[in-house]
């Protein structure tokens, strides 16, 4: 009998896109669900992004761009770089891909080999762990908790890292908690990684402009962690983008040559006129950005005052990014006659099915205990949807 390989069997599908489907599934049968799983901005694209994407069109951008991206985007990305983070990178130290995403992978497939452990906090994207078992790596977590906002300290970091350890993987702003870490913390953090010379940090700062503590703070730009950090970003958060699939890593050239190598061999150039598009995003105003950001924070600040009114949830502040990530293990054992709520999994179907909101169990994120909600939806749908979600809750005994 024909049989899938060994490397792909190893894999766990997406539980993100998984409920997403269920979700779509039931609007397609005219159920009124409230899809809380995915993360993308309910945002349009903006109209000056549209434009430029238009404009490449007609200027003919129909070719194979060159492998890393257009020299103009990458030029565009030095720039930002530059002007917002203070960081001096040449275009020959980004490589432009099809979405962050893609970054990633192209990142870990380039410096994992076989038996390789990198360090994962968890709660964590739930690709992370895939893609470092696809290049043959070993993920090695680290549990944080809800009191120390699912951040790691130096100390449990240094406590993670073996003669095997060759990268730490970060997310700041977090998918899934919103936690943010301050400057403060990433030097604590760096000075333990300096002590090791084969340790690199992956830095995911898709989440970079969905911040509500006013300042980003990078590896990179602390002493002495440059040389060790690959930064992946992109336009999809930010800009309301998420389609275009364009991402980006920053890096020393080498590992930057090391992932285009990659990138040659199994999707090329992304998407001409998305690049395009990307990098009016770059260079073009810069208004529509905290026009978002702003309704996200108001957003925050209107779902964890709805989520502390539910008895049984214990909720934290989320300082960035669109995700609330509560307890609800309280409910775990409890029953509404018809439905047993076994774990995160269990509770999240629960509210898909009783509720019509469609959010993820936290087993998905190495955090059985918790669940995800995006609140990157209008205010009346994050009302709506804790409003089911707390009458729902209430049956439970």
């Amino acid at each position: 009998m024909a049989q899938l390989s060994d490397r792909l069997n190893r894999l766990a599908p997406s539980a993100t896109l998984a409920m997403s489907q269920k979700s779509n599934e039931m609007k397609a049968q005219g159920i009124d669900v409230i899809n809380m799983s995915v993360g993308e901005p309910d945002f349009f694209t903006p109209d000056h992004i549209k434009q430029a994407a238009k404009k490449a069109i007609d200027d003919n951008f129909s070719k194979y761009s060159p492998v890393p991206g257009y020299a103009d985007l990458r030029k565009a990305i030095v720039a930002k770089l530059k002007n917002e983070n203070g960081l001096d990178y040449s275009i020959s130290e980004v490589l432009v891909s099809n979405g962050a995403k893609q970054s990633v992978c192209n990142t870990v497939m380039a410096l994992i080999n076989p038996g390789d452990e990198v360090i994962i906090p968890a709660p964590y994207w739930v690709s992370y762990p895939q893609m470092v078992k696809l290049a043959g790596g070993t993920p090695v977590f680290i549990e944080t908790k809800i009191d120390q906002n699912f951040k790691i300290t130096a100390d449990q970091l240094e406590a993670a890292i073996t003669p095997k350890t060759k990268m730490l993987i970060i997310c700041s702003p977090c998918n899934p908690t919103g936690s943010v870490y301050t400057k403060k913390e990433l030097e604590g953090l760096s000075e333990v990684i300096k002590k090791h010379n084969d340790l690199y940090v992956l830095a995911d700062e898709i989440y970079e402009h969905i911040n509500y503590i006013g300042e980003h703070s990078s590896f990179a730009q602390l002493p002495g962690m440059k040389d060790k950090t690959i930064i992946v970003n992109g336009v999809s958060k930010a800009y309301a983008m998420t389609g275009w699939r364009i991402g980006f890593i920053a890096a020393p050239e080498w590992i930057v040559k090391g992932c285009n190598k990659l990138q040659g061999q199994y999707t090329s150039g992304p998407c001409s006129v998305s690049q395009k598009a990307a990098e009016d995003a770059y260079v073009g105003s810069q208004s529509e950005v905290e026009y978002m950001r702003k309704a996200f924070e108001r957003r925050r600040d209107l779902i964890v005052k709805l989520a502390k009114d539910i008895p049984g949830l214990e909720v934290n502040i989320p300082n960035g990014a669109f995700y609330l990530f509560p307890k609800c293990n309280s409910f775990f054992g409890k029953s509404d006659g018809t439905h047993i709520i076994n774990n995160s999994t269990d509770f999240a179907l629960y509210l898909l099915e009783m509720a019509h909101v469609a959010t993820v169990g936290g087993d998905a994120f190495g955090a059985p205990e918790c669940f995800r909600i995006s609140y990157a939806t209008s205010d009346e749908n994050i009302i709506k949807a804790m409003n089911r979600i707390k009458e729902v809750l209430m049956k439970l005994k």
